[in-house]
């Protein structure tokens, strides 16, 4: 009988549990995003762009081994870089941080005029197609920012402070 009492208890207990475990089965990944301002781009995005930061828009020439500026400039006395290329370096991330900041408002605009369609119950296939091109249109331009910026990095460096670079990078070839 003690048996049946214990096997019915840890049934109950396991019913128990599993109920519990079921009513937030449904709950979205995206459960506290609803309070973004933007619902398309967090909030960190929003600052990344903002500051004209990567956005890891840049990694296929990162990752490949065309360095980035930001970080050249993080590593200039590891890599070394001379002044006169740190000077040359500086000159082209200034440049770029300046188009990149200026598209990534330009998006943030776009991804906040989708959110207020949708907010609103404007939407409509003309408009959403309308806003994806646009959108679609800004994150090209500015990856191309940020990838176009890596291509002329390599025509200021020597091919061992490359090497140096990505070895402090933590990059290896596989």
């Amino acid at each position: 009988m003690k048996s049946v009492l214990l096997i019915l208890s840890m049934l109950v207990v396991a019913f128990s549990v599993q109920a519990g475990s079921n009513r937030h089965a449904h709950t979205s990944k995206y459960a506290g995003q609803e309070a973004w301002a933007i619902k398309g781009i967090s909030p960190e995005d929003i600052s990344e762009l903002r500051r004209g930061g990567g956005w890891g828009l840049a990694k296929a020439a990162e990752l490949n081994g065309v360095p980035g500026p930001a970080h050249l400039l993080e590593l200039k006395d590891d890599i070394p870089l001379t002044a006169a290329q740190a000077a040359q370096i500086t000159a082209i991330y200034e440049d770029m941080k300046s188009k990149a900041i200026e598209e990534g408002e330009k998006l943030i605009l776009l991804e906040q005029a989708l959110e207020l369609h949708f907010q609103n119950g404007t939407i409509t296939d003309t408009v959403l197609r309308s806003s994806l091109d646009a959108t679609s249109e800004s994150r090209r331009n500015l990856r191309y920012i940020h990838l176009a910026t890596h291509l002329k990095m390599p025509e200021i460096l020597s091919k061992s402070q490359i090497r140096k670079y990505n070895d402090l990078r933590g990059y290896s070839k596989p």
